[in-house]
């Protein structure tokens, strides 16, 4: 292993959402601009879908080469090592070559150049020799400023939450393994930073701040070209092939998009920004799965993993057998430098259990719905769906189908939720599809006390259109003798919505 960080930035609960937004929304820009890659645009009208197809055999929802090769990455960024590091850089370079060799549904042409020229390379200095390889197409072509470094950054960013320098070195050594062009390494450089800053403030100030750790004879010339972004639809950067048009291409369709004000009542939440912003990535076309996950990086670190759709959430998946759960872990991980957190969480087997009784009540408005808590068995519970809005552990409720374990971000504290009506309308309206499709759905959280009746009043007012005072009052009354607690943060959301 390469050597460990000198310093992670503690993360507050918004921090850390944002921080587990950050390949989670990249994976579903990635799966959600699939079939559209190097198709005619989409009307302006058509709404994008995870439909699958595209370059490949790709099934609803999966991801391609952007995200695959950003798992590579994250592997080793999750361990905590430091990636300029000659042991680290040899790591991610044999991941390159595992990944090219056993799961590689698309490869650009540039990156598969590279990893052809070193296939058959191993163990110590298998870095330096894909870097040289690298350099020698660009000797040869004098064009390696693709944009297939750009599109697996993400991570990178997250191992260096406190460190801007650190991150430039680190972002520039990941793309020279495949790019040489010093504006590929310049584009990772300003996308890390970006998500640096979207993480620890949520903004977007960061992509302009990145400015300064460029090399000074070319601020300018970038400056220049984020302004173009800014001043020009997303339409206008295709075809996108080029990193510093996919980097444009993705500002554009983030700047672009109108931020909808608050308005819980009529269904209107800011954070439906990233579901927007990445929906006009995709309308930009030519390289569509590229441009919706360099985008989505950045939205997901700004807006956070619960901005993301559970719908979304619930079929995104790719090689090698990752899911949004995985994708959040690798991204926590990094970002804590490869330490787990209190309970082991992400990564353990079983989340911690409180110090409650099993939960296992009937929602008094639907018999499909049971309501439960972290000690409830979903196979005494016969249960085809179980949707979590706690932390879980990799083992948990495991005798439930994958596709069927939907797992919610939301913390039950005042302040510690970024949207927190959002989420509650969102856990809500999962349990509406999950019951269309015949599933009866247990709902829970950890001690089943407050956020389990909170988003099964949500779910009476959907079903029933009982307002939302007396569906909490409702909820109240059958759940007082198991410690009712619901936090004021989560009884505003559910009025208000």
């Amino acid at each position: 292993m390469g050597e460990l960080m000198a310093a992670t930035v503690p993360l507050n609960a918004i921090q850390g959402d944002r921080a587990a937004g950050v390949l989670l929304a990249a994976a579903c820009g990635d799966a959600l601009g699939v079939p559209y890659e190097f198709q005619p645009p989409l009307a302006a009208g058509e709404q994008p879908e995870m439909r699958g197809g595209g370059l490949g055999p790709y099934a609803p929802g999966e991801y391609s080469d952007d995200t695959q090769m950003a798992v590579c990455i994250a592997e080793v960024s999750a361990t905590g090592a430091d990636l300029p590091s000659s042991d680290s850089l040899d790591r991610i370079a044999g991941n390159f070559l595992r990944w090219r060799r056993e799961g590689a549904s698309d490869i650009g042409a540039q990156t598969r150049q590279v990893l052809d020229a070193v296939s058959q390379a191993s163990g110590a200095g298998i870095a330096a020799v894909m870097r040289d390889a690298a350099a020698e197409l660009h000797r040869r072509t004098g064009r390696s400023a693709g944009n297939g470094s750009l599109m697996r950054t993400a991570p990178v960013a997250l191992a260096y939450l406190g460190q801007p320098e650190a991150l430039a070195e680190a972002a520039r050594a990941v793309s020279e393994l495949t790019h040489h062009d010093p504006l590929a390494g310049d584009a990772c450089v300003l996308w890390c930073a970006g998500i640096r800053r979207a993480v620890l403030d949520g903004t977007f100030d960061g992509v302009h701040e990145g400015l300064d750790l460029l090399p000074a004879q070319r601020r300018d010339q970038w400056s220049g070209w984020l302004a173009e972004a800014e001043s020009k639809p997303p339409e206008q950067f295709r075809p996108n092939g080029f990193v510093v048009a996919a980097l444009q291409a993705a500002w554009s369709a983030i700047t672009h998009t109108t931020v909808p004000d608050h308005n819980p009542g009529r269904g209107r939440f800011p954070c439906q920004h990233l579901e927007r912003a990445l929906a006009a990535a995709v309308r930009v076309g030519n390289d569509t799965d590229t441009v919706a996950a360099i985008a989505g990086a950045l939205l997901g670190a700004r807006w956070g993993s619960s901005a993301v759709p559970l719908a979304w959430q619930r079929v995104v998946h790719g090689w090698p057998a990752r899911r949004a759960a995985d994708l959040i872990r690798l991204a926590m991980l990094t970002a804590q430098g490869g330490q787990a957190g209190q309970g082991g969480w992400p990564g353990c087997a079983h989340a911690p259990r409180p110090a409650v009784a099993p939960l296992m009540l009937t929602h008094p408005r639907d018999p499909g719905v049971i309501l439960g808590n972290l000690h409830t068995d979903a196979a005494a519970a016969r249960v085809g769906a179980v949707v979590s809005l706690c932390r879980v552990g990799c083992d948990d409720f495991d005798d439930v189908a994958v596709g069927n374990r939907v797992s919610v971000w939301l913390v039950d504290q005042p302040g510690a939720n970024a949207q927190p009506h959002f989420v509650v309308d969102q856990a809500a309206r999962m349990m509406l599809e999950l019951r269309k499709e015949g599933h009866v759905v247990l709902l829970h959280c950890a001690a089943g006390q407050s956020r389990t009746p909170a988003v099964a009043a949500r779910y009476t007012t959907l079903t029933t259109g009982t307002p939302a005072r007396a569906a909490l009052a409702e909820l109240r009354g059958l759940l007082d003798t198991h410690g009712w607690t619901l936090n004021p943060e989560l009884r505003q959301a559910v009025e208000e919505l």
